[in-house]
């Protein structure tokens, strides 16, 4: 791989340090006090927990380290924070060592596995038994 350590390290410090920031922001700007952040339009209009749901209070959860509420608020976006920083991880290492690291190439079967966990999650947290899916304080805006 061509170039050297500062460059080949360029873009995997770039995107965790944007990540991060993004993490600060919403660590700082708590999504539970209204008026920080637009309202979910498929929760305001139809009262239906869309997958991204409670993913903001989530990420807020989480930089400031509480896990159990981050799990509350939106496990599936908790799952998807670890997976994002294990393959930022992997990268920043691999670029770190000179070695490529590709992009994840997704065969059609792992986007309909996705679709179909992001719809099961989906259905799971609006019937009565996934109440415990809802995030704590949603629900739709007047």
């Amino acid at each position: 791989m061509a170039g050297g350590l500062p460059r080949r390290l360029a873009a995997p410090l770039g995107t965790a340090a944007a990540a991060a920031a993004a993490f600060a922001l919403v660590g700082a700007v708590d999504p539970g006090e209204p008026g920080h952040y637009p309202v979910c339009p498929l929760l305001h209009l139809t009262g239906i927990y869309c997958p991204a749901c409670g993913g903001l209070r989530s990420a807020h959860a989480v930089a400031h380290g509480d896990l159990a509420a981050a799990l509350h608020a939106n496990a599936l976006a908790v799952a998807g924070y670890a997976a994002f920083a294990a393959f930022c991880a992997l990268w920043l290492v691999r670029a770190a060592l000179g070695r490529r690291t590709p992009g994840p190439r997704p065969a059609p079967v792992h986007w309909w596995a996705l679709g179909g966990l992001l719809l099961a999650f989906t259905v799971v947290r609006n019937l009565p038994f996934g109440a415990g899916l809802i995030p704590l304080g949603a629900g739709p805006t007047p």
